[in-house]
């Protein structure tokens, strides 16, 4: 009889995650998505009713939890799993705050002398538009907490940063964060950790820019490709041991070590020097599928190590394919209530998770605006696996279809 396992969030990184662990195990996700009831049990309790998710689980004999709702992680549901008697993976809400809310990430980012962009934090309007008088351009502006009302800007102009400040204290914002701009290439970096020890796990050149050639506004994510090419084996290692170390050494050393998966974006500047400019709670919806797929490892096996507290004695080294993987969000914009077609079609190597869609009365899927699906191939080169991306992504068609067509544009030998 199968275990049953518990995943708590609702977009496509959980999808992903789901359908890998469907394969052995008997899956339940809250609350998850339409996309996912092929494979997965939905379950309708918000991420961050903790105590309802607490109460379910001991209900339906959930031998394990995995969170990877940054909702559910600020509600405690990690102490809360923990404090009865259930296995859990996911930080603390006191290890994950640097994660959550990017004035305290900047702040340790500074203390621990990480390489990190100059930045200024501010809770008065005034003062943040008189700070940008002094600022280089382009300058970046961000909001204290991830949200959909108000995306990252660069700004290339004094006026379109001062707007855009005004625009995010009027819609409630209490912070902005201005960050000095770096030119070169977006990435992420993700380890495992059971918060004293930490293996990478997978690294990302992200394409967070919602326009081909990086123009338009800085999204989640439209696309990844894993690994990243230019990331060398010297940038891996300067990573784990001048970012990665020092943040789980620090919580660990203060009380609260950090057990989950930890990311980080940052920037790679032409000169080869790197910039780190985000920490991150698990993966993210683009990239998620592009780093798992990857994985020669069991992936309960590494979560419920971390768990247990084995993975210091466990594990040397997270083994990964010889392979690449790329992955391309599609939008649909301002569009909703559309059908998609073409679903069913796809080659049965081609993963799709769903962001942000619905089925209708006759179970077709539809639409709901913005980012809708995340698609994504593997294959023995990155040309190869691009190629395959973009051939697939052609027959699957909704009014409003929106894509960069510029995602790891390398020939299909490499």
């Amino acid at each position: 009889m199968k275990k049953n396992i518990l995943i708590v969030g609702n977009s496509a990184k959980e999808s992903c995650l789901a359908k890998i662990l469907s394969e052995e195990f008997e899956v339940f996700v809250a609350p998850g998505n339409v996309g996912m009831k092929d494979f997965a049990t939905l379950v309708d309790i918000r991420e961050n009713n903790v105590i309802e998710l607490l109460n379910f689980a001991l209900e339906n004999d959930i031998y394990f939890t995995i969170a990877c709702s940054e909702s559910a992680i600020k509600a405690d549901i990690s102490n809360l799993f923990y404090d009865n008697g259930l296995l859990i993976f996911a930080p603390t809400a006191d290890s994950a705050e640097f994660a959550t809310n990017r004035a305290v990430a900047k702040k340790l980012f500074y203390k621990l002398r990480l390489p990190t962009p100059r930045f200024a934090i501010y809770e008065k309007k005034n003062l943040a538009i008189d700070y940008l008088k002094k600022c280089e351009l382009p300058i970046v502006i961000k909001t204290d907490e991830r949200n959909i009302k108000n995306y990252d800007m660069v700004c290339p102009t004094y006026n379109i940063a001062k707007s855009y400040i005004e625009d995010c204290f009027a819609s409630g914002e209490s912070k902005v964060i201005i960050e000095e701009y770096v030119y070169g290439t977006n990435f992420s970096f993700f380890v495992l950790t059971d918060g004293f020890k930490a293996l990478p796990l997978g690294s990302v050149r992200d394409y967070r820019y919602s326009l081909d050639g990086d123009g338009g506004v800085l999204t989640d994510g439209m696309g990844a490709c894993s690994p990243f090419i230019k990331l060398s084996f010297e940038h891996e290692d300067y990573l784990m041991n001048e970012v990665v170390y020092p943040v789980i050494n620090y919580l660990s050393d203060n009380g609260k070590p950090y057990m989950g998966i930890l990311g980080f974006e940052g920037v790679l500047t032409p000169e080869g020097d790197i910039a780190i400019t985000e920490a991150l709670l698990f993966l993210k919806d683009h990239n998620a599928q592009a780093v798992l797929s990857l994985l020669e490892n069991n992936v309960f096996e590494l979560m419920h190590s971390c768990a247990i507290g084995a993975f210091s004695d466990e594990y040397e080294i997270i083994d990964i394919k010889d392979e690449f993987s790329a992955s391309l969000v599609l939008s649909s914009g301002k569009v909703v209530n559309e059908v998609i077609t073409g679903l069913d079609e796809v080659d049965e190597n081609v993963s799709i998770n769903h962001l942000n869609t619905k089925q209708n009365e006759y179970t077709e899927y539809e639409v709901l605006g913005d980012r809708v699906l995340v698609v994504s191939t593997t294959a023995k080169t990155l040309g190869r696996a691009v190629s395959n991306l973009y051939d697939e992504i052609e027959g699957i068609k909704f009014r409003g279809k929106h894509y960069r067509k510029d995602i790891c544009n390398v020939p299909s030998n490499v």
